[in-house]
């Protein structure tokens, strides 16, 4: 068998693009929903660590420690096999979202307290002056001028939680990685893991290039300044 017949057969791309189109659709599904929950999660934490009560800013500290020096696979394995022993289950989709929300929850508190931490001290106390509340002086002073600091990183993390998606087929969740091994496993050739490969690339590409460009156009914002 030559090359083109091994890993480019377009006979068995053509009859295992149904099942990888499956997959593409959960993998989606699954960053899109480790995003928002990490997301959520790490401005939390976040908070937690730059204004909570001295031990809360230790156990976010110990927090963000622990999952940022945690490789994803590792926690992914302990809650979907270790869990089940002390009684507490989850689905594989559940256990991936929960494994990837808590290692972006970590990133993002990082990035989000090092957004904020650049903005000038003046102005909490100028809108502690105005007699505006911290939560409002939050939502509408401070944070709004911290994303354009952090809007570069965040979004390279969660080009990195989409590629880390992968990692769900190790739990048989049918992401595209694992549809692609099954139908690679049915057709008895690897054409279909070719084609997983190119189908990652056409989602993940333009957020890389979206990276790239929100990194130059907070440079040079920041010569303008």
């Amino acid at each position: 068998m030559d090359l083109i017949t091994t890993f480019f057969n377009w006979d068995i791309l053509v009859r295992s693009f149904p099942m990888l189109m499956r997959g593409v659709g959960n993998t989606i599904l699954l960053g899109v929903a480790s995003i928002v929950f990490g997301g959520a999660a790490g401005l939390l934490v976040c908070l937690m660590r730059l204004y909570g009560p001295k031990p809360v800013r230790y156990v976010a500290i110990a927090y963000v420690d622990f999952l940022r020096a945690m490789p994803i696979l590792v926690l992914l394995i302990l809650i979907y096999y270790a869990l089940p022993f002390v009684g507490i289950r989850f689905s594989s989709f559940t256990a991936a979202t929960l494994a990837l929300s808590l290692v972006l929850s970590a990133f993002t508190a990082e990035v989000c307290r090092a957004g904020i931490e650049n903005v000038p001290k003046g102005q909490f106390e100028a809108a502690s002056a105005l007699g505006i509340g911290f939560w409002t002086t939050m939502r509408t002073v401070i944070l709004p001028q911290a994303l354009r600091v952090i809007i570069p990183p965040l979004t390279s993390n969660c080009v990195s939680i989409f590629k880390d998606t992968a990692l769900a087929s190790v739990v048989a969740m049918p992401d595209l990685l694992k549809q692609a091994t099954d139908a690679q496993a049915l057709m008895a050739n690897p054409t279909p893991l070719i084609g997983a490969a190119a189908l990652y690339l056409v989602f993940l590409l333009p957020l890389v290039r979206l990276v790239s460009f929100l990194e130059e156009r907070g440079k040079r914002q920041m010569t303008a300044r």
